[in-house]
């Protein structure tokens, strides 16, 4: 897949590279926790400072003699990113406008914003955080549901009606795709998440497009484990949608994974309730997305979500 300068108007030709057969590259999105960022900002500061580059920045010594322009580049917006995440968490316009600038400049080929929402009356600010935002982006944007799908069938709707130019949206399922598809379905790509069955995956695409989602507008998400069995089958199921795909139009359709999302919530990379020997818990948490991204991008997902700039670092290099 050749690289495209990544531009809101760009998202169909991306999405497009990501048809026929295993991909040449992977997409990554990069996600911020863009509602309520108190809950998920003091996560990436915390792990930021892994960072490659980052303590030489701190200590006003430059970076250039052990590396290259653009990876003294990257530390320095890495680090920015850091700041502005401490400052995100007060909520206020300019930390947020300034941490979206800061966020792409580390040259994600998405840019994911999660609307972590807990109540209805959240909705409104949602849509005005949106609306902010769009305005401010050069690259393409995913919108990122909260996950509780009560909640879901009314802010996914929303968002995809408020914003101007094509999207993804993620995700809808079973129990939400009657509410949300009509509102995709003229405009934006959707992510449909089915349990870690490929029968599933391909049933909510067929009533998904019975509902009038164009096919070439869909993403396949089948779910995935963070960790052991649960991982292992969700790899395996990426891999037969691939195969089977080839001969189906109803799962011909590029997989998006957020295998690093869930690889996060296990408990080996969270808590430090571990033996020395497991090392340092942000270190381990790098490495727990890093080696959930690049199995992922073995199995065949096309679009990978990311949390860890480093992670993107490091993905993009395998690339």
């Amino acid at each position: 897949m050749k690289d495209i300068p990544a531009k809101n108007s760009d998202l169909e030709t991306l999405i497009a590279q990501c048809r026929g057969g295993f991909p040449e590259k992977s997409l990554y999105i990069l996600e911020l926790p863009i509602f309520n960022p108190e809950n998920g900002f003091p996560f990436l500061r915390e792990i930021l400072s892994c960072y490659a580059g980052l303590e030489e920045i701190r200590a006003g010594r430059c970076v250039a003699a052990q590396n290259t322009d653009e990876e003294g580049a990257r530390a320095q917006n890495c680090y920015d990113y850091e700041n502005l995440s401490r400052a995100g968490a007060s909520q206020s316009q300019i930390s947020r406008a300034e941490l979206i600038k800061t966020a792409q400049k580390l040259s994600p080929d998405i840019l994911g914003l999660k609307f972590n929402i807990s109540a209805p009356e959240d909705i409104p600010q949602a849509i005005e955080i949106l609306k902010e935002i769009l305005g401010q982006t050069k690259i393409p944007l995913m919108l990122h549901g909260c996950g509780d799908d009560e909640l879901d069938k009314l802010l996914l709707p929303a968002l995809a009606g408020s914003a101007a130019q094509n999207c993804i949206i993620a995700s809808a399922n079973e129990n939400t795709y009657k509410e949300i598809i009509p509102h995709t379905a003229q405009k934006h790509f959707v992510v449909l998440r089915s349990p870690i069955d490929i029968n599933l995956a391909k049933e909510i695409n067929i009533l998904s497009s019975d509902l009038g989602q164009p096919l070439e507008k869909i993403l396949i998400d089948t779910d995935i484990g963070g960790l052991g069995y649960g991982f292992e089958y969700g790899y395996s199921i990426i891999e037969k949608i691939r195969l089977e795909g080839a001969n189906d139009k109803y799962l011909n359709m590029p997989i998006i994974s957020f295998a690093c999302e869930e690889a996060l919530k296990t408990k080996e990379a969270k808590s430090n309730d571990f033996p020395p020997s497991f090392g340092n818990l942000s270190t381990r948490r790098i490495m727990f997305e890093t080696a959930a991204a690049s199995a992922v991008r073995a199995a065949g997902a096309n679009l990978i979500v990311i949390n860890h700039p480093q992670t993107l670092k490091t993905m993009k290099g395998l690339d």
